[in-house]
């Protein structure tokens, strides 16, 4: 069997682990200066929790922008509960970092973005058993922040 180094798994939890520091940071200490973040994150994983008229107006995924107001903020291990603001409704939701496809700050320029991929090869048994911790987990890259200019 050979066995080789998983870059793609290794990136995904460090670029994981990038966005739990920040959130814990933002925790403690609020946004600093003109920092905020554009989040979007799949509203069907299992343990996003969302008030029912927002899964339904985003049944498959939703941005969320934490600026000027938020309220709330509490980071676990798992991802982040917020309080946010939908037309003068404020709206607690849990957003679990496992569920986040973008994360991007754009006053400086920051973003990563997370892409599932699907694998067509075909394993036998063996390599199977031996793998199951490494399910079809999610690759991650840099996204480029010219989506999100003005």
């Amino acid at each position: 069997m050979t066995r080789s180094i998983d870059y793609g798994n290794l990136m995904h939890r460090a670029m994981r682990g990038l966005i739990v520091e920040v959130m814990r940071g933002v925790e403690q200490d609020g946004l600093p200066g003109e920092h905020h973040f554009f989040i979007t994150f799949d509203t069907r994983h299992a343990g996003a929790r969302l008030a029912d008229w927002l899964r339904e107006r985003y049944p498959e995924e939703m941005t969320v922008v934490m600026q000027h107001w938020y309220d709330g903020l509490k980071v676990d291990d798992e991802g982040f509960a917020i309080t946010l603001n939908f037309g003068d409704t404020p709206e607690a939701m849990y957003i679990p970092f496992d569920a986040i496809r973008t994360f991007v700050d754009p006053s400086v320029e920051f973003g990563l973005r997370f892409e599932t991929q699907d694998s067509d090869e075909d394993e036998d048994d063996s390599e199977a058993e031996e793998d199951d911790d490494d399910e079809a987990r999610p690759a991650a890259e840099i996204v480029s922040l010219d989506t999100w200019r003005k």
